[in-house]
């Protein structure tokens, strides 16, 4: 599922900001994945899993499965100035 120009985004908590900073600079508007997420991060896996959750559920990402293999997801962030959009009434 990809974003439109009407997808609602809530303000990130400090804690998931200074991650999206991180992913942003590292992936700008490219796919990842959850484990190049965990190597850019240096996070465990499971506060990788909480970090995607609240960029998932505030409007901060989108997530596309893999055609092949449902299990596979990949990732990308809103960026910054769609965010800010997203937020205005």
């Amino acid at each position: 599922m990809r974003p439109h120009a009407s997808t609602k985004v809530t303000p990130l908590p400090k804690w998931a900001m200074l991650r999206y900073a991180v992913l942003w600079k590292q992936f700008r508007d490219y796919d990842f994945t959850h484990p190049e997420m965990m190597d850019v991060l240096d996070d465990d896996r499971n506060l990788c899993s909480v970090t995607l959750n609240t960029f998932k559920r505030l409007g901060w990402l989108s997530v596309t499965l893999d055609p092949s293999d449902a299990r596979k997801r990949t990732y990308r962030l809103i960026g910054p100035d769609k965010a800010v959009e997203g937020m205005l009434p």
